[in-house]
């Protein structure tokens, strides 16, 4: 094993100092502490209900996988094998609940008229397929819904639709979980061969899959009642319809799988998917035994595909969908979501040494996700599936397996964001207090990476007074004139004038110009990155709108004047001030929600307010000309919008105005940590993984197997 160290230091090391700092902590150590864990499993939230905490919620899980997948119950006794899917097969799982049986129909073509006419209703449509004496008949429900009684509400308003009423033999009627067993079987086909007999009768009945004594069983379920009492109807007037088989109350109890074979995705030519109506309590599991090397398709989760193995269950009332899969195959998928593959090695090592550290704490402690240890969204780590991997985040994910950052023998939770601005944050400035030692503030000037290939845009004042950007790929500088301004044409036809100087394509355009229209130059800046960033500008009550539940702050009924009372470390903002008075928000970093979602907390403020400009030129003395005035809008002291680099996250003086507010600032994210753009840049420079991470993190061990 190998250890190394960092020295905490806050300031940025210089190349000879870091390099010697790597090459010490390469000497062997006569007695290893701690030797890390590798290909611990990691599980993933998918879809999970957390209410406030996390809700990321499907009524229906559908699947396809890459190759045959066995599909069962998981209890902490083991596991049992239900049925299989087959390659390439899709198959679809939701929870059993009280629904809506519109009727029953052999006529295809009406059944896809009326789905179409019911899809963008609220009550959800779905159509099986079943043979009825060689006769294939089509089986319309809507739901399932929360409770019996949104299903009678809901059949009362299907019965009174007007497309509902004119197609024939339709008779909406709620219906619910409560059924009769017909008999069980071994094996599924012949549950299936049962069952037919039973649906040639004309009665209702689904395959239903459960286990006992660690066994899988198959049985016939008939009917599907509202309550107990309806049972009991069913069960009298079902008498002597059925010789032979004694009817009984069905196991509700217990974790089970209805299957029916739904045609909802092809009412074109009636081709049918296996649906599974399942029937779970808060503890039952159901598993589907992926493959390390071959994905399974979700297709509610954007068509993603996911290594390893997928579970479903209930939390909160609702189905979650957990993907879990050995720590490298995950950071596979993580590594390759969170910054480009195209990015040098070192800051895609660097990279994955951060994730596998932060996984590591997730998995070793008790997270706030309930059945998972992280999600797979940012507010862990991004993890998009296989469609993010790739043969150089693969490489560089096992370049470096096994390998965390540790502090004290412990796994550290290494936070990092993607741009920190040029400088990282401080924990009081994300935070109320400075929790770990593990961060600091220190430079990070290798952040303008994310800047250097791209546009420069122009700030320019139309003749009717609208102020916008036009890219420079669109412009023809005209240069200054005799007045001392600074003019500008375009090079095509309806070039867009932007609100910010970047492409927004659901923001709609100011203005459009055309070659010949001319306009006044206030400055040249960059384009709008992760770098470097302006936004707005936002009115009082767009600012009023987005403060209100994430202050405890009486806000006034109009915004005056914004300052940034406070400042930490770094820059970023720690405390503001409306109208004089302070606004409390839990934490720091939450001004970047409060406000209307920004980038980061490195921001000025600059006043959408109108200003007077007076060139250089028209006060010159002696230059015979007449003093020359505009007034334009949007300005900070620099008489433009935007401030230089170096002024953002200085200024603390109020800034009024009576129109809107522009924020300008550096950075995306909390700031905390690595800064992928800045392991970037570091890279780029020639460091080392070793290197970035050792700069980003202090009073860590790097620990290598």
């Amino acid at each position: 094993m190998i250890k190394q160290h960092s020295n905490g230091k806050s300031a940025k090391w210089g190349k000879p100092l870091l390099a010697a700092a790597v090459a010490l902590s390469f000497l062997p150590l006569q007695t290893p502490a701690h030797a890390a864990e590798t290909d611990n499993a990691v599980r993933v939230g998918l879809f999970l209900n957390l209410g406030s905490t996390y809700k990321q919620t499907t009524d229906k899980i559908t699947l396809t996988p890459e190759q045959a997948v066995a599909i069962g119950q998981k209890t902490d006794a083991g596991y049992v094998k239900w049925f299989s899917v087959s390659s390439g097969a899709a198959s679809s799982f939701a929870l059993n609940g009280p629904r809506v049986k519109l009727g029953e129909s052999s006529d295809l073509k009406a059944v896809s008229a009326l789905a179409s006419k019911l899809k963008s209703g609220s009550d959800k449509l779905s159509v099986y397929k079943v043979v009825r004496n060689g006769q294939d008949a089509y089986q319309l429900y809507a739901g399932p819904y929360a409770s019996d009684k949104a299903a009678t509400d809901a059949a009362a308003r299907l019965g009174a639709n007007a497309s509902v009423k004119e197609m024939s033999g339709l008779a909406p009627a709620a219906v619910g979980t409560f059924s009769l067993n017909a008999g069980n079987y071994g094996t599924q086909a012949a549950a299936t061969a049962a069952l037919q007999k039973v649906l040639d009768t004309g009665i209702d009945g689904v395959v239903r899959v459960f286990s006992v004594n660690g066994k899988a069983a198959y049985g016939v379920q008939v009917g599907e009642a509202l309550n107990a009492s309806a049972l009991d109807a069913l069960k009298t007037s079902l008498a002597g319809k059925l010789p032979g088989i004694a009817l009984s109350a069905a196991d509700n109890a217990s974790a089970s799988a209805a299957v029916r074979n739904e045609a909802t995705a092809d009412l074109t030519n009636g081709t049918t998917t296996p649906a599974y109506a399942l029937t779970l309590g808060e503890q039952d599991r159901i598993w589907i035994d992926g493959t390390a090397d071959k994905g399974i398709r979700v297709e509610e989760r954007s068509k993603r595909s996911y290594r390893g193995d997928l579970e479903i269950g209930v939390y909160g009332g609702q189905l979650y969908l957990v993907n879990e899969l050995p720590m490298e195959q995950y950071l596979y998928s993580v590594v390759g979501s969170e910054v480009p593959a195209s990015w040098p090695e070192e800051s895609l090592k660097a990279q994955a040494v951060a994730a596998r550290s932060y996984a590591t704490v997730q998995t070793q402690t008790a997270t706030k996700f309930k059945v998972a240890d992280v999600v797979d969204s940012t507010l862990s780590q991004a993890y998009n599936g296989v469609g993010s991997e790739s043969k150089s985040v693969n490489a560089a994910v096992d370049a470096t397996s096994g390998e965390i950052l540790e502090q004290g023998g412990k796994a550290v939770e290494a936070l990092f964001s993607s741009n920190a601005g040029g400088v990282t944050s401080d924990p009081t400035e994300v935070w109320n207090s400075g929790g770990s030692n593990l961060f600091s503030s220190v430079p990070s000037e290798s952040d303008s990476a994310a800047a250097a290939n791209l546009k420069k845009w122009y700030h320019v004042v139309l003749s009717n007074g609208t102020i916008g950007y036009v890219r420079e790929d669109n412009v023809k500088d005209k240069g200054t004139d005799a007045t001392g301004f600074r003019k500008m044409t375009v090079t095509a036809q309806s070039t867009k004038v932007r609100p910010l100087p970047l492409i927004q394509s659901n923001v709609s355009e100011l203005s459009k110009m055309n070659p010949g229209d001319e306009a006044l130059v206030l400055e040249v800046v960059s384009e709008s990155s992760t770098y470097e960033w302006i936004r707005g500008p936002y009115t009082s009550s767009q600012l009023l709108t987005s403060l209100k539940g994430r202050t405890t702050t009486k806000l006034p009924t109009t915004i005056q004047s914004i300052q940034i009372s406070q400042r930490g470390p770094s820059g970023r903002a720690t405390e503001l001030k409306i109208n004089g008075s302070k606004i409390d928000v839990k934490y720091p970093d939450m001004f970047r929600t409060a406000l209307n979602g920004l980038p980061s907390t490195l921001f000025d403020v600059v006043s959408a307010d109108a200003y007077t400009v007076i060139t250089n030129a028209t006060a010159s003395a002696g230059s015979g000309l007449p003093a020359s005035k505009l007034s334009i809008g949007a300005s900070a002291q620099t008489l433009a919008l935007s401030r230089s680099l170096a002024a953002v996250g200085t200024n603390t003086s109020a800034v009024s105005s009576g129109t809107g507010f522009f924020f300008v600032g550096r950075g995306n994210g909390h700031g905390l940590g690595l800064s992928q753009w800045g392991a970037k840049g570091l890279a780029d420079e020639g460091e080392t993984y070793e290197d970035i991470l050792l700069h980003y993190y202090n009073n860590v061990e790097l620990i290598k197997d």
